[in-house]
C-alpha cells in the first residue's frame, strides 16, 4: 500500500506536467488509516463528508496489492463479503462421574457447527467462488479432566459472494442455532458486504493500461480479503490494482524497485485514458 500511495503522488504529478499544470477535471487521493481495524473513520468519515458537501466521485481507483506473480496478472472487481459469528452455548456444570446432574453444552455445540459446515452455501458464480465457512476456534476454558463445563463457546467466519448478504447468512446460523443448540446465544459482526463492480468502462481502461506496460492482461478477480473499496462502491465504480501480496503483511515487506516505476507509468496511463474517455 505504501508504495501505491507514493505511485499515485508521482502519477498525478506527472500527469499534471504532462497537461502544462491544468487538471481537465479532478484528481483526488484519499489515503486513511482505519481500513484492518473497525473501520468507522478513515474512508467512511470521508465519504459521507463528502455526500454531505455535494462531491460526487466518476471512477475510483484503490492501490491494494492485487497483484498475484507478477506486477499486472490480477486486478479486483469486487471482493467477498466477511462476517464474524460468535456462539455460546450453556449448560450446568457438574462432575463428569454423575452427569445426570449436569448439562454438558459440548454436544450440542459440536452438533450446531457440524451441520453449519456440512452445509454447502453455494457453487459459486461467473464472477466470485463458492463461500465458504470455517471454524476458527472452539473453547470451554476447562483445565480439569472429570468437570463438565457450563458454557462452550465457538467463533465462525464466512467469506461470501453476491448470492448471500450478512443479514441471510444471520438468518442461516440463528435458524441452526434455536434447532440445534438449545440454551444459547450468538453475536455477528459484518465487516463488509459482497460487492461487483462488472466489467465496463473504468476495468477496460484499467486493464488497457496494465497490458500497455507490462504486455499482461489482468484477469478480473474477487479473490483475497476485503478493502475500503467496499464503501466506495456505493457511490461510484471501483477497481482495485496494485502491487504483488508476496510479502504482505511480514516483517521484510518488500517489492521489486522495478516494479515502483512500472505501476507509476501504469497509474499515470489510467489518468490519461480516464480524462480522454470523460464526456
Amino acid at each position: 500500500m505504501k508504495v501505491a500511495v507514493a505511485c499515485f503522488a508521482v502519477a498525478a504529478e506527472r500527469f499534471l506536467a504532462d497537461n502544462e499544470g491544468a487538471c481537465p477535471g479532478s484528481i483526488s487521493l484519499l489515503i486513511t488509516g482505519d481500513e484492518e481495524g473497525d473501520a468507522v473513520n478513515g474512508t467512511r468519515k470521508v465519504l459521507e463528508w463528502m455526500k454531505e458537501r455535494g462531491e460526487t466521485i466518476d471512477q475510483c481507483l484503490v492501490g491494494e496489492p492485487t497483484s498475484d506473480q507478477v506486477l499486472g496478472d490480477m486486478a479486483k472487481i469486487g471482493r467477498r463479503g466477511s462476517m464474524n459469528a460468535w456462539i455460546s452455548v450453556f449448560g450446568t456444570q457438574g462432575h463428569s462421574a454423575y452427569p445426570h446432574l449436569a448439562d454438558n453444552p459440548m454436544p450440542r455445540l459440536l452438533k450446531f457447527l457440524s451441520a453449519v459446515d456440512a452445509h454447502v452455501l453455494d457453487e459459486g458464480t461467473d464472477f466470485f467462488p463458492p463461500s465458504n465457512l470455517e471454524i476458527t476456534t472452539i473453547d470451554v476454558g476447562n483445565t480439569a479432566t472429570n468437570v463438565i463445563p457450563d458454557r462452550a463457546e465457538a467463533r465462525i467466519n464466512i467469506r461470501f459472494n453476491d448470492r448471500h448478504t450478512g443479514a441471510s447468512l444471520t438468518e442461516f446460523l440463528d435458524d441452526k442455532r434455536r434447532e440445534l443448540a438449545g440454551d444459547s446465544e450468538m453475536k455477528v459482526k459484518i465487516s463488509g458486504e459482497a460487492f461487483l463492480t462488472p466489467p465496463g468502462l473504468l476495468s477496460d481502461i484499467v486493464a488497457e493500461a496494465i497490458r500497455g506496460e507490462t504486455g499482461t492482461r489482468p484477469e478480473l478477480s474477487t479473490t483475497g480479503g476485503t478493502s475500503d473499496a467496499r464503501f466506495i462502491k456505493d457511490f461510484c465504480p471501483v477497481v482495485e490494482f496494485g502491487m504483488s501480496n508476496a510479502t504482505a503483511h511480514k516483517s521484510d515487506e518488500c517489492v521489486p524497485l522495478d516494479d515502483v516505476e512500472t505501476l507509476t507509468r501504469i497509474y499515470q496511463a489510467v489518468l490519461d485514458r480516464l480524462f480522454e474517455k470523460r464526456p
